[in-house]
């Protein structure tokens, strides 16, 4: 079920936040500050492992690593559920401010920890993180990387172009939400008028276009491909083309430059 927050700005649509339910609070306050209307439509659900003792094994002894990469707040969010207490001694590597903002949320800032991140904020992914590391220093060393159940393995293929030794491990898993009567009943409503969606995700793009061509109402795709997309990476940008969608915003990463992307509207 949707969740609204805020009154409308005149002469503008609703802005569609489309992340995980417990990822979206925050930035729909956000939203709501600028003085839009926000709505929160998950297109990606995360859900927890159906066995979560392989996890909580691996994660009790990670004294064999030389490096923790972290590919999303997900995996940061459920590693920390089966492990409280981070050693110190390991460096962590994230992809973005958004896995920054995670960790500090678990206690772990760079104060007391050793926190390797992209530094050109207009770009956050693997490659550029690729760029931080000591890659060097790293080669017959082991590197763990917690991620979803899948994911694309390019900082894992790179590592071991290297001479590192990886294990990757599955902390969560991803899921098209629940697509119940209410929620068709809201997505024609949303559909019927020009919005703004904040998309982070390729994967909620393919949900989105799934759960639009289950709809029972004419032009439902070009309707949906018509709406203004607001996302915060390249690879984002380009699935949405690929989609057929036609106004596309690519903002730098992280929630100030989606709030940035709204602004330029308002």
């Amino acid at each position: 079920m949707s969740v609204l927050t805020g009154m409308p700005d005149a002469g503008l649509g609703d802005v569609i936040i489309t992340r995980p339910l417990a990822q979206a609070g925050v930035l729909a306050q956000r939203v709501t500050a600028l003085g839009r209307h926000a709505i929160v439509f998950p297109l990606l659900d995360i859900l927890p492992l159906a066995d979560q003792v392989p996890l909580q094994r691996a994660l009790s002894d990670l004294s064999g690593y030389a490096l923790i990469a972290f590919v999303s707040p997900n995996a940061i969010d459920a590693a920390f559920a089966a492990r409280t207490d981070w050693p110190v001694e390991i460096p962590i590597a994230v992809v973005g401010e958004g896995s920054r903002q995670a960790l500090a949320r678990h206690g772990v800032t760079g104060e007391h920890y050793t926190i390797i991140s992209p530094t050109d904020a207009d770009r956050t992914d693997s490659d550029t993180l690729l760029l931080e590391l000591d890659l060097e220093a790293l080669r017959g060393k082991h590197v763990l990387i917690v991620r979803g159940e899948t994911g694309r393995p390019l900082l894992s293929d790179a590592l071991r172009a290297v001479g590192v030794q990886v294990t990757m491990l599955a902390a969560y898993r991803r899921a098209a939400p629940k697509f119940d009567d209410v929620r068709r009943s809201e997505l024609k409503r949303l559909l019927c008028c020009q919005n703004d969606w904040i998309v982070t995700s390729s994967e909620a793009l393919r949900f989105f276009t799934q759960m639009v061509a289950q709809l029972d109402i004419t032009d439902g795709v070009a309707k949906m491909q018509q709406q203004r997309i607001i996302v915060s990476h390249i690879r984002i940008a380009e699935t949405a083309r690929a989609l057929g969608f036609s106004n596309i915003t690519l903002t730098r990463s992280g929630d100030d430059g989606l709030l940035a992307a709204l602004q330029s509207r308002s």
